[in-house]
């Protein structure tokens, strides 16, 4: 959600919540700034209703009041929106503050927290919101990519979105038309699943490669969304999981290449900062290794080491 609508939102709340009577339009309009802002009449009037369908969606209860004084009223009574008292007992708690820590380092780190301040701000005490023994976890999805929030956003509100894609294999970005279905983290990468109008089929995009920005478009699906999407069997075929018999042979930067040193069934120090590697070789495996750069160098299998060569060369000239 935009910072300047949440804040539009929070402020019509307060207003609601915050008098001991109803409003009407023409009042929360000269309360609010962004309304006053909002030019004609027409506008106020359109923004007024989408807002006030969010927060009864966000679950404030809004009553109507029709005739007062002579106009149309609206209230959020307190008492009818009053939480009871939050009680967890220990697992709950350090589940509830785990879950905050996960988004340490995505935009969404603000909510987690504040989630946490509203659990004390409820009557509950420190000890009980704090994890205790559970406090030297800590766990962390990283979200760096700025794609992540808007496509969370459009995959919850089944929202179509546009926006340029570069493939491993390719130096330019291409326009991709997506109905996003669903966000999943493997091996430290967010991947978005969906359904790709222009080439009618099911797809897997990795968000780091997602440039510029997201774009939301106006409109339904037009694609039955799955009840099961396979996120990680997919990226697993792209980086030649579930590979073979077959093995590849690789120098890898010491420091570098965390993901392949798991995945290695041989490994032994070469020295000079370097170290060989085997690894499982499968189909996707040249898109994965290109993508560590300098770090890596392939010995064999020939092949392998020539398509990585060319992808390398391809975005070069790029």
């Amino acid at each position: 959600m935009a910072i300047a609508k949440a804040e539009r939102l929070m402020n019509l709340a307060l207003c609601l919540l915050g008098t001991g009577r109803p409003l009407t339009k023409r009042e929360l309009r000269s309360s609010i700034e962004a309304y006053l802002e909002a030019g004609s009449e027409d506008s106020f009037n359109r923004m007024f209703e989408r807002d006030k369908d969010d927060l009864r969606e966000l679950g404030l209860v809004i009553e109507t009041v029709e005739n007062f004084e002579g106009e149309v009223g609206y209230h959020a009574r307190r008492d009818r929106n009053r939480l009871p008292d939050v009680s967890l007992d220990a697992e709950e708690a350090a589940a509830l503050q785990l879950a905050a820590k996960v988004w340490q380092q995505a935009r969404l780190a603000g909510a987690a927290s504040g989630a946490l301040q509203k659990l004390r701000a409820a009557g509950m005490p420190d000890s009980e919101v704090g994890a205790g023994s559970y406090d030297a976890l800590e766990p962390r999805i990283p979200a760096r990519e700025a794609a992540f929030e808007p496509l969370m956003l459009a995959c919850r509100d089944r929202r179509p979105v546009v926006f340029a894609y570069r493939k491993s294999n390719s130096a330019k970005a291409e326009r991709r038309q997506v109905e996003p279905w669903i966000l999943e983290c493997w091996r430290g990468h967010w991947y978005l699943a969906g359904w790709d109008r222009d080439r009618r089929a099911e797809r897997v995009f990795r968000l780091s490669r997602i440039t510029g920005p997201v774009r939301s478009r106006v409109g339904e699906y037009t694609a039955e969304v799955p009840d099961q999407v396979r996120v990680r069997e997919t990226a697993e075929r792209w980086a030649g999981e579930g590979a073979t018999t077959e093995s590849a042979l690789i120098q890898l930067r010491q420091g570098c290449g965390y993901p392949l040193r798991a995945r290695a069934t041989r490994m032994r120090e070469l020295g000079d900062g370097w170290e060989e590697l085997e690894i499982p070789y499968g189909h996707g495996l040249d898109a994965w290794l290109a993508e560590f750069g300098p770090d890596v160098v392939v010995l064999e299998p020939a092949e392998l080491r020539a398509d990585i060569i060319d992808r390398l060369r391809a975005v070069a000239k790029g």
